[in-house]
């Protein structure tokens, strides 16, 4: 393994000019376990059924490249490798797994295994894994958990779906505000299930109600006597159980948080979430707002035909039905189109630009309000700004498209009618591009989903009918 990252180091500048690409993927690779020569030793150790080589291989990787090890398979070397690897496979890989991935990868390794696996898990990686399993799968596995386990697991499937109470770690660390510095390090000492990674130490009063937050970096340079209520930061950030996660995610990002307390409605803490849980968040969110965008839904490269042929077919629909909406606009001219061949030539152009110039805005529109940077008193100076821009785009292309017209037809009324035609079209794509988002967003449509195709039917039709429009009255 160490063989394989090793990087030469050039002895000349004229080799190190010709070996510097090389060396950069090698550098890179040498900063992930699963290298593909990994992954070739992994399939051909599978092959020759040689179970030595293959824990030898996948065990000292990191659960994540594991995991990425196993998507990289087919079902067939995937199931040899689950029955190789038996209880040498870290539970941890299972997280990283995607929803298809895991379902298959829990019916190879079986309840029994998978309960006795999860309490070595943190509450949240445990409830990451169950919250995507069928209600009878589920229930077999809480079925066999120790009655601790189960009932923290239970009270986290509870609460909604994405939500802080879903992807809260339930292993904390709280003292009293009375204690010094020496008794909270000594406590921590002497606990056997502190969580894995913790950043925080949450100060709480009888009654376990949050008033305070001391980081752990404090603790460790302070003096021993030091009592916690010298160090606790005494308004800490509380996020309620309910509050969805990408709420949460943009209270970290704003306010630059490592770790927060979750409470309940009496302000009780009942877990706590760490960056490395809004780390997956972010990840999550932009990942459905890019899928929605392109009207593909939550599909992968490993998703079934059928099931991809189901998530784009409805979406292919609906922009088969804008498509004919703006072929009726076009209809409408047909004799104009007749008596004067060059404005067939044109229209694509003015649509194209118009629908190019409006998802841009809606692109800007759909970021700003997934990020909360929109409030009633921006909105206005928003659209005023695109509008703006818009504006000054379609002076721009109106005398550059109007000109390159000119020239190519050597008709100026045809440069005249593309110039008004784009200026108002790329007016108006500013203006919908800014509106469209946000009336789905007041209405309550995630406007990452169905922008684009409203945008697009506005721009075309607007487009098609100014364009037409005019040169139905101008120029025939």
């Amino acid at each position: 393994m160490a063989e394989e990252n090793n990087i030469p180091t050039p002895t000349t500048h004229k080799d190190e000019s010709k070996k510097q690409p090389r060396e950069d993927g090698a550098l890179l690779a040498s900063l992930y376990g699963m290298t593909p020569k990994v992954e070739v030793a992994v399939i051909n150790a599978i092959a020759d059924g040689k179970t030595e080589r293959v824990q030898a291989l996948v065990a000292p990787l990191h659960p994540a490249d594991q995991a990425d090890l196993l998507e990289r398979l087919n079902k067939v070397q995937r199931f040899r490798l689950y029955r190789m690897l038996g209880s040498s496979l870290d539970t941890e890989t299972l997280t990283f797994l995607h929803e298809d991935m895991l379902d298959e990868a829990l019916s190879i390794i079986g309840t029994e295994e998978v309960a006795r696996a999860l309490p070595e898990l943190d509450s949240d990686d445990a409830v990451d894994i169950l919250e995507e399993l069928e209600q009878e799968e589920l229930d077999n596995i809480l079925a066999a958990l120790p009655v601790a386990e189960r009932i923290f697991v239970e009270e986290s499937l509870s609460f909604p779906e994405d939500s802080a109470g879903r992807m809260m770690q339930r292993e904390v660390v709280v003292a009293p505000s009375h204690w010094t510095v020496g008794q909270v390090i000594d406590f921590m000492r002497n606990q056997s299930d502190l969580p894995d990674d913790f950043y925080s130490i949450f100060i709480i009063d009888p009654a376990r109600r949050v008033i305070g937050q001391v980081m752990l970096s404090q603790v460790l340079i302070s003096q021993r006597p030091k009592r916690l209520s010298e160090l606790m930061e005494n308004t800490p950030h509380q996020i309620p159980v309910t509050m969805d996660q990408e709420e949460v995610a943009l209270l970290f990002v704003r306010y630059g948080l490592l770790s927060t307390a979750v409470v309940d409605d009496q302000g009780r803490i009942v877990g706590m979430i760490t960056v490395d849980d809004i780390v997956d968040v972010i990840e999550e969110e932009a990942e459905e707002d890019i899928m929605a965008l392109g009207q593909v839904s939550d599909m992968n490269i490993r998703s079934s035909l059928l099931d991809t042929l189901k998530a784009r077919f409805s979406w292919l629909m609906i922009n088969l039905g804008t498509a004919v909406i703006a072929s009726v606009v076009i209809g409408m001219f047909d004799e104009t189109i007749e008596k004067l061949v060059a404005l067939a030539v044109l229209m694509p152009i003015v649509a194209s630009m118009g629908g190019n110039a409006g998802t841009q805005t809606v692109t800007v529109a759909v970021r700003a309000i997934a990020m909360r940077q929109l409030s009633p008193q921006t909105v206005r100076g928003f659209v005023a700004r695109e509008v703006s821009v818009g504006l000054l785009n379609g002076v721009i292309f109106a005398v550059t498209c109007g000109a390159v017209s000119w020239l190519w037809f050597g008709n100026p009324e045809i440069a005249l009618v593309m110039a008004a035609a784009m200026l108002f079209n790329l007016v108006v794509a500013g203006l919908s591009g800014a509106m469209i988002p946000l009336t789905l967003e007041r209405i309550g449509v995630d406007p990452a989903v169905a922008s684009s195709v409203f945008i697009t039917t506005v721009t075309d039709v607007i487009g098609f009918l100014s364009f037409l429009g005019l040169a139905a009255l101008f120029l025939v």
